[in-house]
């Protein structure tokens, strides 16, 4: 499917004359056509088509619907619905009345091509390009960041089930590519363990067997893909389990296969242990006793001057074993790349430490905002009860204690 630029369309006579009867105060869909002419136009997207193939729906539009869905909080169907029925989308994306618009399926596809590489941070930057030209946004104001969790779009999964799922993988890569390689060695054993998604729960029988002879299964695959492959290369599941190996296992004096416990201190930190087979990158993280997930953590980053409309000016994606504090360098570097620099920086206890209040004002003239993170230690927190309780029983009244 190619690039057909429509750029410099007009909207329609028609669709501009009944939107302004029908919305006089105009809508969300009116204002971002009127005051910005489009976020967007279709030469942006040059690099993400063929030259060749059936013209295909113009991704400006595209872009513009997901702004648009997300302002209004609408799902993939109600948003192709919205453009197939609702005037004053069809006035901001250009269209005739009589335009059937496109298949809600049309967007999950556009949102696959704009996670490759750096789009989304280009387009974006396009964006707040067009919106500092229309005054909307300055630089040296105030400016908030706060991050939230993002779940990674795996199973919770038991050692037990990350080592057993991790070989099915493998399995599944190395017969669509090289079947050969696994002659004489998947048995009807090995059908009966591997031969679905597996689901053991967290009280399986035996686990300290079974976690053992998976992981033999695991070194032993592993070895014939070694072995008996020279001209096999080995794809991104047999990477993955080669490290979910590494990280579970390790060899005795005697040369047996054992299982790393945290006792003996063997287990990897969560910085770095693989939680699912099918997402490398994906990390557990809690933060005290409250919140816990696998995945990523979101840095957001939008202005909150009084005097002008709030606009997301970042977003930066971390592993979610990652520090908020050692985001803030890179959110102030993308912010100076794009010539909106805040003057106050407001951010909560987790990116706020001395280093990098003193980095932020001495590199970009930044004042950072916000609690200095205070002290998470189990001895400080008896010391402060302990602190309280006494400061009780001096001011009230005579008492047992």
């Amino acid at each position: 499917m190619s690039l057909r630029p429509r750029s410099g369309e007009q909207v329609p006579s028609l669709t501009a004359q009944i939107a302004r009867a029908s919305n006089p105060g105009g809508t969300t869909a009116v204002w971002v056509r009127d005051r910005l002419d489009g976020l967007w136009r279709d030469e942006d997207f040059a690099g993400w088509y063929p030259r060749d193939g059936r013209p295909g729906i113009s991704p400006a539009q595209l872009a513009t619907v997901c702004v648009l869905q997300f302002l209004l909080g609408l799902s993939d169907r109600q948003a192709a619905e919205a453009v197939r029925c609702r005037i004053d989308f069809k006035y901001a994306l250009a269209m005739e009345l009589d335009d059937p618009g496109f298949h809600h399926g049309v967007l999950a596809d556009f949102r696959e091509r704009l996670a490759q590489d750096d789009r989304a941070d280009h387009l974006l930057d396009l964006a707040l390009a067009r919106l500092k030209e229309a005054g909307l946004v300055r630089e040296r104001t105030t400016q908030r960041t706060d991050s939230t969790h993002v779940l990674a779009a795996v199973r919770d999964l038991t050692r037990l089930e990350l080592v057993t799922e991790a070989v099915r993988a493998v399995l599944e890569e190395v017969a669509r590519t090289a079947s050969h390689l696994l002659t004489d060695l998947v048995d009807e054993d090995w059908g009966r363990r591997y031969g679905r998604p597996v689901r053991l729960g967290k009280n399986p029988t035996r686990p300290k067997t079974r976690i053992l002879a998976a992981g033999d299964d695991a070194c032993r695959l592993l070895e014939r893909l070694h072995r008996h492959g020279p001209g096999y290369r080995p794809g991104p599941q047999a990477e993955a389990l080669r490290q979910i190996v590494v990280q579970n296992y390790y060899r005795d004096a005697a040369g047996r296969l054992r299982r790393r416990t945290a006792d003996d201190g063997g287990l990897p930190p969560s910085s770095s242990a693989i939680v699912s087979p099918y997402d490398t990158t994906a990390r557990y993280v809690s933060h005290g006793h409250i919140i816990s997930w696998k995945g990523f953590a979101a840095h957001v980053t939008e202005t909150c001057a009084s005097d002008s409309a709030n606009v997301i000016t970042n977003v930066a994606t971390t592993s979610a074993a990652t520090h908020d504090g050692q985001a803030l360098p890179g959110i102030h570097t993308r912010l100076a790349r794009r010539g909106l620099l805040p003057a106050e920086h407001l951010v909560d206890g987790g990116y706020t430490s001395l280093v990098h209040l003193e980095r932020a004002a001495r590199e970009h003239q930044i004042t950072v905002s916000g609690p200095l993170p205070g002290n998470p230690t189990r001895q400080h927190r008896q010391n402060e009860e302990s602190r309280r309780s006494s400061a009780r029983c001096t001011a009230g009244p005579p008492s047992p204690c």
